[in-house]
């Protein structure tokens, strides 16, 4: 079984940070946002954020799941508004070992950044290597409207289309089968 990378992990926690269900946000305040950050050791437990600096880490968070929902037309405003956010932050392609840490990466954030700039560049590293790696074809949004729920497709054939066939995936069958019924007793 294929397992996710860390980037590829970090992505679809920092995605999952929003229920879009039920409309519980982990990360709903600066404060949130930054036990949140420190958790994952991407930013230092001392990490106070600006609603600024809030709002482009949602931004982001906004714009990765919509670049992951192919069932539905893409929100080109949402992708922007990711895009901007990401345009703010630098990223430095490095040769030197030493900055990589504990795993090979050749990406780091370009140093001297703020720390909240630093953290958003690390889930724009993330996010980057998700994507050139070909592992976005196994990060998956959930196909059931109501749910956006992101996942890691395990399956051999990758062709998993819902967070957990039991309950999103009956959802959708279960409409489909009723629409089908209305429709040939109409």
């Amino acid at each position: 079984m294929l397992k996710p990378s860390p980037a590829a992990e970090l992505v679809e926690a920092f995605t999952n940070t929003i229920d879009l269900e039920s409309g519980d946000d982990d990360v709903a305040t600066p404060g949130e946002l930054a036990r949140w950050l420190a958790g994952r050791r991407l930013a230092d437990e001392s990490l106070r954020l600006t609603s600024e600096e809030h709002r482009a880490f949602k931004d982001l968070r906004a714009g990765i799941r919509e670049a992951l929902d192919v069932a539905d037309p893409v929100s080109p405003h949402r992708l922007a508004l990711a895009d901007a956010a990401l345009a703010e932050v630098p990223v430095l392609v490095t040769l030197n070992r030493s900055t990589w840490g504990d795993r090979p990466q050749p990406l780091v954030p370009a140093p001297g950044q703020a720390p909240a700039q630093a953290a958003l560049a690390y889930l724009a590293i993330g996010w980057a290597e998700v994507v050139l790696t070909g592992q976005i074809q196994r990060l998956k949004r959930c196909a059931e409207h109501t749910c956006g729920w992101v996942f890691w497709d395990s399956s051999k054939n990758n062709s998993r289309r819902w967070c957990s066939m039991r309950v999103c995936g009956n959802r959708t069958k279960s409409r489909r089968y009723a629409a089908r019924r209305r429709d040939t007793v109409d």
